[in-house]
């Protein structure tokens, strides 16, 4: 079992990579989990965005392997309860789903995106920027499993 975060954007500041790495590393070994970094497109002043996000988007699907079960991360998504996403967790891992998280670039992700996911999850109804997201998706992560595993981190 995989779980792939594809995030749009590289070289990302140091207290992102920091973030991204204390929650990763708090897995047990053998817990397959992944950060794919994938190239944002070109912006200028004049630029054109949907065709940004609709590039970022292929570049993104192009990276999905074929049976993954995908989980868009979308501002206009259904919030989760960690409890709901320890539910989810549990599924996929009694499954041994590989799951593969979309994070897009600073415009979102394109319809065709959205469209190839089987769920689309809002982590708040705040604006994050886009490299916080693999910070707070990490931690999220890591305290669903740790819900499912009945570990002391998360506290009810």
């Amino acid at each position: 079992m995989r779980w792939s975060v594809l995030a749009i954007g590289q070289r990302m500041p140091h207290w992102v990579e920091a973030g991204w790495n204390e929650y990763e590393r708090r897995f047990p070994r053998g817990f397959d989990l992944q950060l794919r970094e994938l190239p944002a497109a070109k912006r200028s002043r004049n630029a054109d965005i949907d065709m940004i996000r609709t590039r970022e988007g292929e570049s993104l699907l192009a990276a999905v392997p074929n049976s993954d079960r995908v989980i868009a991360l979308d501002e206009n998504g259904k919030q989760w309860s960690t409890a709901e996403l320890a539910d989810h967790m549990r599924q996929w891992m009694q499954h041994g789903e590989n799951v593969s998280f979309l994070v897009g670039g600073p415009d979102g992700l394109s319809q065709p995106c959205l469209d190839r996911s089987d769920h689309c999850w809002s982590l708040s109804r705040l604006t994050f920027p886009h490299p916080l997201v693999r910070a707070v998706l990490a931690e999220q992560l890591y305290r669903a499993w740790t819900v499912t595993q009945n570990h002391p981190y998360h506290r009810e």
